[in-house]
């Protein structure tokens, strides 16, 4: 369900995507064009009553929405229509928690869970009964089950998040330790879905999880690759993939993982550039770099994916310029399934590692030196 927007069909088709990636089985899909959203239904009565319909039909078993409810707007769809309703938010914390494997990744999604859920539990409980007080019993007179869970859950995020800084102090020992034998690291990033994966696995013959679905890496992965032309190795970091309308919750739980990035020398922005709307995913991995302190760190475009484009689509050139946010960028196109480009990614990769440290900062901002050989 999604109320409509510009590009609201390709945004209904990802969430299908999400959909299916938690496991589930989109069934249909509805739009709604309004001025603005229903205070209480956020969809309006009348359409409320058409989905109702629709989902009694088709045997749909929850109704998904592409943007975020408040809680009372999800509590009022959920009785108007008599089913589960959740949103593009709640979707994307259940795919985290299914995906992430470490230790670290567990806590962050852990952490982003409740505090999505401290705000909803005006809509797990229909019970707000008074408690009375006395010896043996949870609360004191007249405190109520929703505040009582309130503070369980505040509780239970104060020791999470105690938790994921302990962890964090043990990342930031680790870089300080590959900052002293000089490395110099670089950090894959872009849009889930674009390839990071298989292009981190095709560079340093990894075995990191990969698939063609979105979030199939959630945990950061670092390896070092050797780059012969440099005569040295650099630590190389594959990191989550961002989307569209990332939770602000899972940017902050995240932050250790994503910390990664912050601290790289230089990022390798993949993008799927068979995906026709690649423009607007690079401006929504802008955005969260911008949100995360990394929006001034040199950046290489690595368009992928070219071997699943038309003959007429395909470059007319291994390496150009993208313009981002009014600045050119360097590109380059290569296929990692296939390895096309690979040599000439791992020669631009060898030109600016082999660089002097004093020399590397302006070396990665210049075009000159990380585009077109020409």
């Amino acid at each position: 369900m999604d109320l409509g927007g510009p590009n609201f069909d390709g945004e209904l088709e990802e969430l299908g995507l999400l959909a299916q990636t938690a496991g589930m089985l989109p069934v249909a899909r509805v739009t709604c064009k309004r001025r603005a959203p229903d205070a209480a239904l956020f969809i309006g009565s009348g359409k409320a009553d058409e989905i109702k319909l629709l989902a009694t039909q088709l045997g749909a078993k929850e109704v998904l929405f592409d943007q975020s409810l408040s809680p009372g707007q999800q509590r009022n769809l959920e009785r108007h229509l008599e089913l589960p309703v959740n949103d593009r938010t709640f979707l994307i914390l259940e795919i985290f928690a299914q995906r992430a494997r470490s230790h670290e990744g567990k806590l962050q999604v852990e952490l982003a869970r409740l505090q999505y859920l401290s705000t909803r539990l005006v809509r797990r409980w229909s019970h707000l009964e008074r408690q009375s007080g006395g010896i043996g019993m949870r609360g004191g007179p007249g405190e109520a089950q929703i505040e009582l869970d309130r503070r369980m859950i505040g509780e239970t995020i104060k020791r999470t998040k105690e938790r994921l800084s302990k962890v964090k102090k043990q990342r930031q020992t680790q870089r300080r330790q590959r900052e002293r034998r000089d490395a110099f690291n670089i950090s894959l990033i872009g849009y889930t879905n674009a390839g990071k994966s298989t292009l981190f696995n095709a560079l340093v013959k990894a075995r990191a999880y990969a698939a063609d679905q979105l979030f199939a890496t959630l945990d950061t992965t670092t390896r070092q690759l050797y780059l012969g032309e440099a005569g040295r190795s650099v630590s190389l970091s594959d990191t989550v993939g961002f989307i569209r309308d990332l939770p602000h919750g899972l940017v902050d739980a995240f932050q250790a993982t994503l910390q990664e990035a912050i601290d790289a020398d230089l990022l390798l922005h993949v993008v799927d550039a068979a995906n026709p709307h690649f423009a607007e995913q690079i401006l929504q991995v802008q955005s969260v770099l911008n949100e995360i302190g990394a929006d001034g760190i040199p950046q290489l475009l690595v368009f992928n994916k070219i071997d699943a484009l038309d003959v007429e689509h395909q470059p007319l050139k291994q390496e150009d310029e993208f313009e981002i946010d009014g600045l050119q960028t360097p590109r380059i196109f290569v296929s990692a399934r296939d390895a096309t480009g690979l040599p000439a990614l791992r020669k631009r990769l060898a030109d600016i590692a082999r660089l002097p440290a004093t020399e590397q900062n302006s070396a990665e901002v210049s075009p000159a030196n990380l585009g077109d050989d020409r």
